[in-house]
This record gives C-alpha cells, sequence and structure tokens, in this order.
C-alpha cells in the first residue's frame, strides 16, 4: 500500500510530488501529554477522494485542521498543489475549502446573507458571488428557503449551507470534516450526492468520518486512523485483499467474566472482546461455526446472538484494533 515513509530518493521525493495534490509527512500534534497525532504520512492525488476513517478521538479532526491552518502541527511537513504549508499558507487558503465539524454559520442571518458574507471573505467579486450563492441553494434544495434565517433551519439543512460557504470560492480541494453527523436521512442522501458531483468534477476531497458505509460509497482510497496513527490505507477491495481475516464470527453472551473469557481462549486464542460480545476471527465461518456452538454448550457458556460479518472496513479496524468503529 502507499506509503510516503517508504521515500528515500531526491528524485523519487520529487517524482512524488509531481504526482500528489496533497502530501503529508511524518505530522505530529500533542496537546500537554497527550500525543494525537504520531507521525502520519499519506499522500492524495489530484481529483481523488481520500476517506480518514476512524472512532471518535483518533486524530481526525486534528489531521483536518492542521491541513486546513487551524492547528499548527508540532513536526512534520504538509505539501498542497506543491506549497508548504508553513510558508505558502495564504496560497493555499485560497485553493482550499473546508468543512468543519461545528456549524459555523450566523443565526441571525438568512441563508443567502451568510453565503454572500463568507463569499465576501475570499473575495469574490460581488456579481460572480450572488449568481454562485444561488446556485448552489440551488443544488442543496434551499433555494426557496434562501431567505429565512439560519436560526429557523433543521440541522440538515444547516449542514447543507455549511457546505455551500466553503464552495463559494470554487476550491481545487475540500475538506471535509465528519459533515453528516446527527442529521436526517434526506439530508444525508443529498450530501452525498453533491459530494459524488464534486468527485466527478476533480475535486481532490479529504472526507473523515467514523461511519463505515460512508466511507465505503464515497472514497477511492481509505486511511484507517486509530489513536494518532494510520494503521491500515487503501482502496476497499486493497483492505480486503490484505486483511487476512475474511470473516468474523460475533457471539453475544448472556453474561462474560474473566472464567468465561479464558474458557473461550482455549478454544481460539485471537478472540477478541468488546463489552459482551467476543469475536472470532476465520476465513470459513461455515466450517468454524457448528464447532463453536458446540464448545460453548459443552463449556456451560450461554449467548444470546450470533452473527456472521463478511469482511468490510468495519471487520478489518475490529481486526486491527479490538475495538468497534464507533467506540
Amino acid at each position: 500500500m502507499p506509503n510516503v515513509s517508504n521515500i528515500h530518493t531526491l528524485n523519487s521525493i520529487k517524482k512524488h510530488s509531481a504526482e500528489n495534490m496533497i502530501e503529508v509527512k511524518n505530522l505530529k500534534k500533542s496537546f500537554g501529554d497527550r500525543e494525537v497525532l504520531k507521525g502520519i504520512n499519506f499522500s492524495i492525488k489530484k481529483g481523488e477522494l481520500y476517506g480518514l476513517l476512524g472512532p471518535n478521538g483518533a486524530g481526525k479532526t486534528t489531521t483536518i485542521s492542521i491541513l486546513s491552518s487551524l492547528l499548527i502541527a508540532d513536526s512534520g511537513e504538509v505539501f498542497i498543489e506543491n506549497l508548504n504549508l508553513r510558508t505558502d499558507t495564504n496560497a493555499i487558503k485560497r485553493i482550499t475549502g473546508v468543512v468543519p465539524q461545528e456549524i459555523a454559520l450566523y443565526n441571525d442571518l438568512t441563508a443567502l446573507e451568510n453565503l454572500m458574507f463568507w463569499g465576501g471573505i475570499y473575495n469574490v467579486p460581488k456579481q460572480e458571488l450572488s449568481q454562485k450563492a444561488n446556485e448552489l441553494l440551488q443544488l442543496f434544495g434551499l433555494e426557496d428557503r434562501k431567505n429565512d434565517r439560519i436560526k429557523n433551519y433543521s440541522g440538515g439543512m444547516k449542514r447543507r449551507i455549511n457546505i455551500a460557504a466553503a464552495l463559494l470560492h470554487k476550491p481545487k480541494i475540500l475538506f471535509l470534516d465528519e459533515p453528516t453527523v446527527g442529521i436526517d436521512p434526506q439530508s444525508r442522501n443529498l450530501i452525498f450526492e453533491v459530494i459524488e458531483k464534486l468527485h466527478h468534477e476533480r475535486i481532490t476531497i479529504i472526507y473523515t468520518t467514523h461511519y463505515m458505509e460512508e466511507a465505503e460509497r464515497l472514497c477511492d482510497r481509505i486511511g484507517i486512523i486509530d489513536n494518532g496513527e494510520i494503521i491500515a490505507e487503501g482502496t476497499l477491495e486493497e483492505l480486503k485483499k490484505n486483511s487476512p481475516v475474511k470473516e468474523i464470527i460475533s457471539i453475544t453472551f448472556s453474561g462474560m467474566n474473566n472464567d468465561n473469557y479464558k474458557k473461550l481462549r482455549s478454544f481460539r486464542s485471537d478472540i477478541k472482546l468488546t463489552e459482551n460480545i467476543v469475536h472470532f476471527y476465520t476465513s470459513d465461518a461455515k466450517t468454524e461455526l457448528p464447532k463453536l456452538v458446540s464448545f460453548c454448550n459443552q463449556a456451560g457458556l450461554e449467548f444470546n446472538n450470533i452473527e456472521i460479518l463478511k469482511t468490510n472496513v468495519e471487520t478489518i479496524f475490529l481486526n486491527l484494533t479490538g475495538k468497534q468503529l464507533r467506540d
């Protein structure tokens, strides 16, 4: 799988830079004694939709905040369209759009007034800005509500305007930090459709999420991040192919204690436990499941539910970390 840390020569660095829109090299960030980013590396090609997938607190928002100049890294390098983030900050801001996790809108202004304000921050000419704002309102299905104050919008409608505000200056690169958190299904689907349209138009996108299904639907490549480290990276097919686990048998037990856990480990030592759910990794669940059920019955272990999970981003993450993606 691609890894910028494997680049050793000057020639390969030059070649790598020419091919990528974004390069992140050995990025580190701590808050007090807490090391949030532990030297992450990744690169993104022009027009690529790259998903940064991980649980809350994994380091996704910190990464986006550094790339969008809201935070300064302790060490490491970031290059965006061959510009150095430390020395070419203003030039980078002109070609990037940022959609923060928190809503960045003025509640007492209308949707149109908000867009005109934020577009003015980017020095978009007024006539061009008015046209672009109305195009985006139509794109996000809010043209008939453009003169309503934001405080009267639903959460999903606010999210849509939040994204629209980041597109007013026609950025080449878009940072989306969990843009669908806490919204209704209609708004989520509309946001997906807009993101897919932007992707088709070759805008380079970084999309952070802790929703597996979003990463699988939208992203060309996925970087799985946990505890400040990227622990796997590649296309969905590459992640599946490289995973030693093809299926997971998940059994929910009515009561799980240390003695029962030890019994299960005598059956398989590589199991992982999350609350009362025990996960068994296998390449052939059909063969292994009857043996597992028989063992549980003989050992007096009562279970409430059995589920067989096929390999996807969730099972890959679970195998790598022993945690659910949304823990």
